[in-house]
């Protein structure tokens, strides 16, 4: 008997149907992904198991019995608990983390109305540990990086003796490393028993979790796909077209060759692939987490050795044995951790906006080694309008900043100078929607050279790229080329 079991659910929002006749179900112990584009339907769906919404039509078992929750609470008492990807709600800046843990019980009014700080502490330790965590119960809420906000939700989620966690986006704002931190910990919950839905489309998570993948579009369950996950089926399901075929905004790939790479491996057991970027086009690669996406940037970027291939930039051999060579060769790149690469550390000297977009350029600028703070005021200035930064001014420091405004920053520190070719590692990593829509802006407004982009989410790709290319063990397979006449989205096949 499954765990829960939907069927034939409904809903509209006045002319808007945003279920139409989704059937899904979850058996114990089982981590189910949904996978679609934005309006397929999958916040609609959990929000009808969370008690948020009620369906329009269908019905929905949980253990055998019928479930149709009114409220939250009513889905956490049955067992079904969410956990949002903003954890705002989760703490307040000034709580300790045992504060945190036991909000819902503060406002239990079958609980004592005096709690002594001890009591707190054990009854949060208790939580921790039924959960098989372990973090610090004393530090401040406000001060936990964003993976473990996530665990403290988890943790409290599981305090509900949750048989079924929903996980909404839990990695958009994490870091590689808080992700694998977070997916060891559902794997354990797997272990004990714990279904998890979850919502994501980025394909490292699913690989990294889903016994299934089920691709929602319009509505309805569309497909569903047992391991190994074929991502390049999947992303196409997802989108309802092929991605060979040219999607709207897709520009032709007419100007010079800026990059040529030949016979490429990455590895000596890579297959050997060819790729070539033109001026103004803008190519993603997507792919799962191990694919080799990051070590083919940080090898354009002389970070990483090649096992064999030849490169060219702008028609000349390409070898640079450093970042610093590269750089002097207008070849530009944002790593996929901003906070390690690209910003410095926080109460350092140059952590202001107008000195981070300054660093890389301070020999170029000021050749004669004397710093003028008016000339990097007026660059970061430029930069805070043409991206629309929210920032008090370019003197500020960036660790006031937002994610999605930080890394505009970054942006704005490679459009200071043109750049032959920009490299992008994980750009919209931790950024909202809105400053996500601002920086692919801004890349597509690049015409000066050409943009790679590495991205393990494949709408993202969609969104930003004239064409998208899967990489798989560090390969690129049966490329497709572009359109003649419309610049096409074209993906590597994986054999």
């Amino acid at each position: 008997m499954p765990l829960l079991e939907a069927t034939a659910l409904a809903r509209s929002f006045g002319s808007t149907r945003a279920l139409t006749d989704l059937s899904l179900q979850i058996d114990k112990g089982e981590i189910v992904a949904l996978m679609g584009a934005n309006g397929a339907g999958k916040s609609t769906f959990v929000k009808i198991l969370s008690g948020v919404l009620a369906a329009d039509a269908g019905h929905i078992r949980f253990k055998g019995e019928p479930y149709a929750p009114r409220t939250p609470a009513q889905a956490a008492a049955a067992g079904v608990v969410t956990v949002h990807q903003s954890t705002d709600l989760v703490g307040i800046p000034g709580l300790s983390v045992a504060d945190a843990l036991l909000l819902e019980r503060f406002a239990d009014p079958r609980q004592p109305f005096f709690l002594s700080q001890r009591s707190v502490r054990q009854q949060a330790q208790a939580m921790l540990e039924h959960a098989g965590l372990d973090l610090p119960l004393a530090r401040d809420f406000a001060d936990l990086p964003a993976a473990d906000r996530q665990l403290v939700a988890i943790a409290r989620a599981l305090a509900n003796r949750a048989e079924l966690l929903i996980l909404d986006e839990p990695t958009a704002s994490l870091s590689g490393a808080e992700s694998r931190r977070l997916y060891a910990t559902l794997q354990d919950l797997q272990r004990r028993g714990i279904a998890v839905l979850y919502i994501s489309h980025r394909t490292a998570d699913l690989q990294a979790l889903a016994d299934r993948v089920v691709v929602l579009r319009g509505g309805r369950a569309v497909a569903e796909f047992g391991r190994p996950v074929d991502f390049t089926q999947a992303i196409e399901t997802m989108i309802g077209r092929p991605l060979t075929a040219a999607r709207p905004g897709a520009r032709p790939a007419q100007g010079d060759p800026v990059l040529r790479l030949q016979g490429m491996q990455l590895l000596a057991t890579g297959v050997p692939f060819d790729l070539e970027l033109r001026r103004g086009e803008v190519v993603a690669i997507t792919g799962v987490l191990g694919a080799g996406k990051s070590r083919l940037l940080r090898a354009l970027y002389g970070c990483t050795p090649l096992h064999a291939g030849r490169m060219w930039l702008d028609g000349q051999p390409y070898a640079p044995a450093s970042p610093q060579q590269a750089l002097a060769l207008g070849v530009c790149m944002a790593g996929e951790d901003r906070h390690r690469s690209s910003l410095m550390p926080r109460d350092w000297p140059g952590e202001s906006l107008a000195q981070t977009i300054a660093l890389p350029h301070l020999a170029r600028w000021f050749p004669d080694g004397f710093l003028r703070s008016a000339f990097e005021n007026a660059k970061a200035q430029a930069a805070i309008e043409r991206l629309s930064i929210r920032a008090a001014g370019p003197t500020a420091s960036v660790w006031t900043l937002s994610g999605g405004n930080q890394q505009k920053v970054v942006l704005g520190r490679w459009e200071a100078e043109p750049a032959r070719l920009l490299l992008l590692d994980e750009p919209f990593q931790g950024v909202d929607v809105g400053a996500r829509q601002d920086l692919i802006e801004a890349i597509r407004a690049r015409s000066d050279g050409a943009t790679l982009i590495a991205t393990s989410d494949p709408e993202e790709a969609i969104e930003v790229a004239d064409r998208v290319l899967v990489m798989e063990h560090h390969s690129l397979h049966r490329q497709a080329a572009p359109a003649p006449d419309a610049g096409a989205l074209a993906l590597d096949e994986s054999r």
